[in-house]
């Protein structure tokens, strides 16, 4: 079977509608369900635009591992453009994003355009950190592929592998650092996802 945006779409939204969460059910995964039906019943599904750039092989590797959750494949025959996000123009925030591979497929700046939410997916090179931010919008990475050690607010990092997530309230402080390995995720920003908010502070010296 060809696989689409829309394909892809729908299986985003069930796996985000089913994962299960520590918290209980979280008011992000309906509104991003809501925005991927509103997408669908739209029926307007551009080509990805630019010209395609695939991912490098430590992203493949993890994508295609035993580890990794079945929708990597379909992630892998779309030809994206994947680039470093655009977040901020912040000269420390651009410094430290060249490890990573970004597509948005729904947002002010995706694919499909949206002003409700953010929804993309995100990988992170091995041997790399993105330190700590913060930003008004609510946000969750739920892990699709290799392993992560992310920091929330005043605790540890924590290790998080294919299967995890890691959930962000408005203007929590976190961070993301990788060590052997890359990842890919899919994220969700709601709320005020508007990038004005945001605030990059470098990385950290915790170990």
């Amino acid at each position: 079977m060809q696989v689409t945006l829309k394909t892809l779409l729908c299986g985003l939204r069930a796996l985000i509608d089913q994962h299960p969460i520590a918290e209980g059910r979280l008011g992000i995964q309906d509104n991003a369900c809501a925005a991927i039906d509103e997408a669908i019943a739209q029926h307007i599904w551009p080509e990805p635009e630019g010209s395609p750039s695939p991912l490098s092989k430590p992203f493949v590797d993890v994508m295609t591992s035993r580890t990794a959750h079945n929708i990597c494949q379909d992630i892998l025959q779309i030809p994206f453009s994947w680039a470093p996000p655009n977040t901020s123009d912040n000269p420390l925030y651009v410094a430290h994003s060249h490890s990573k591979a970004h597509v948005e497929l729904l947002g002010p700046q995706g694919i499909i355009t949206s002003q409700k939410i953010r929804l993309g997916l995100y990988g992170i090179l091995p041997d790399s950190e993105y330190g700590i931010r913060t930003h008004p919008a609510e946000e969750i990475f739920i892990m699709l592929a290799g392993e992560a050690e992310w920091l929330r607010g005043d605790d540890d990092y924590q290790l998080k592998k294919a299967g995890g997530y890691a959930y962000h309230p408005s203007m929590m402080p976190h961070a993301t650092r990788t060590r052997h390995s890359a990842f890919m995720s899919v994220y969700i920003w709601t709320g005020d996802v508007s990038t004005d908010g945001y605030r990059y502070f470098g990385v950290t010296n915790a170990d």
